[in-house]
């Protein structure tokens, strides 16, 4: 390891460049790496985030060592504050949950991240996606090059071990923090890595190395996959994500599950087990006909509607939210991330309400409305039948109420009492998204 045809083989002097940095040994060699590569491309745009976790009692001297190193090398470094809950899948795996999404946070929508796991932490991954029973993309480990949303992600030291990295440190007399949990061999990947490996590594020198092989033939599988399958999964996926599911019921089941990991991959869900692809394919796709079926995997949930699958993200329950709306008419900000109500020119076309009609958005109502354009009444879950709105979309549409009476369900119909007449003041609402 003695130069950097690695870091510009996969980078360019145009790009602007965000690293993750902790502080460690393996960090701190990346960083002193990219800012030896600056002095040679001066138009590289190069700055570091350091994701405060909270879990050690030596967590603010490693911000403020983060800190001191970053003025002396002059990079800009931002410290992103965390919360972990380890309630969910172990703190290993939280506290990762927690650093990508702070990464999210802070990334420009230009910028490349790059994070610094080297060889041994790839074999560290493949032995533990071997104990968790995973397939190919699993035992694929981390890929060097990636999309996370719209950013490039790069680990530019994978092909490197722990050890040439030591010697790049000893080389430049560089310091670095030590994370005292890495000792704790109640961690997995502190088990393989204090336990495990230097066994198999004094059996067998070249273990990594092969692992780390095996890792990128098993990624080239899955890329190949990925290509085959794509076409037929374009033909099934709509805009809004989600997966006509009815030319599946002939495939193989091996077929099936590969183009349905592959419709999570790109909904960017979290890879369910084996069982639970078996389990969203039977309770889920294959469930009556009129049933409306849900199953939660991890954070997201899977449900059907109409042959088609959706991957949704659970959002918070507005069924008792009521939001009073009274003159001037300002915008109305609405929950949920759901936009706002406006009186606006290009809205829906109603009556203005009389000075004592109390006006009010809400998100659920029952019994049976007339609309405009169609004779008789209808029950509400048969309007929303006939308007092909998916039972979780229903409780997320604002429904204008004028005292007690539904009006309007904005952006899908107008009842019959909400109608304007050419003898009344006409109003237009819209609802912006």
């Amino acid at each position: 390891m003695s130069d950097l045809a690695h870091l510009e083989h996969a980078l360019s002097a145009e790009q602007p460049v965000l690293l993750a940095y902790s502080g460690g040994l393996d960090s701190t060699v990346l960083l002193h790496q990219l800012v030896l590569l600056r002095e040679q491309w001066p138009a590289l745009r190069l700055r570091a985030l350091h994701v405060h976790h909270g879990l050690s009692p030596q967590a603010d001297g490693w911000v403020a060592h983060c800190r001191r190193l970053c003025a002396e090398w002059q990079v800009p470094l931002e410290v992103a504050k965390v919360t972990v809950n380890a309630r969910h899948g172990g703190i290993e795996s939280a506290a990762r949950n927690a650093r990508y999404q702070a990464i999210a946070q802070h990334i420009d929508p230009l910028e490349t991240l790059l994070t610094a796991q080297h060889r041994d932490d790839q074999c560290e991954t493949l032995l533990l996606a071997l104990k968790r029973g995973s397939g190919p993309a699993g035992l694929a480990a981390m890929s060097p090059v990636q999309m996370r949303g719209d950013n490039r992600h790069l680990r530019p030291l994978l092909d490197f071990s722990r050890q040439q990295l030591e010697a790049w440190a000893a080389r430049y007399r560089l310091s670095w923090i030590e994370d005292e949990s890495n000792q704790d061999p109640r961690y997995d990947r502190n088990f393989l890595r204090l336990a495990v490996l230097p066994l198999l590594n004094d059996r067998w020198p070249h273990f990594s190395t092969a692992v780390t092989r095996s890792a990128a033939l098993c990624g080239e599988q899955e890329q190949l996959l990925d290509e085959l399958l794509a076409e037929s999964l374009d033909l099934l996926i709509a805009e809004d994500g989600s997966l006509d599911f009815t030319p599946l019921l002939t495939m193989s089941p091996v077929r099936r599950a590969a183009l349905l990991r592959r419709w999570i991959a790109r909904q960017n869900g979290a890879m369910p087990s084996r069982e639970g692809l078996e389990r969203l394919w039977q309770e889920v796709a294959l469930s009556r006909e009129d049933a409306t079926p849900c199953l939660r995997l991890g954070t997201s949930e899977v449900r059907r509607f109409r042959n088609r699958l959706w991957w949704l993200t659970p959002s918070e329950p507005l069924a008792n939210i009521q939001l009073d709306w009274a003159s001037p008419w300002l915008p109305l900000p609405l929950p949920g991330e759901l936009g706002q109500v406006m009186v606006d020119g290009g809205g829906v076309l109603l009556r203005q309400p009389q000075a004592s009609e109390r006006v009010s958005v809400r998100f659920q109502a029952r019994g049976a409305f007339h609309i405009v354009g169609r004779a008789g009444s209808r029950p509400l879950k048969k309007l929303w039948q006939e308007a092909a709105i998916p039972p979780w979309q229903r409780e997320r549409i604002p429904l204008l109420f004028y005292g007690e009476q539904l009006i309007a369900a904005l952006g899908v119909f107008v009842t019959r009492e909400g109608a304007s007449s050419s003898a009344e003041t006409v109003w237009r609402v819209r609802w912006q998204q």
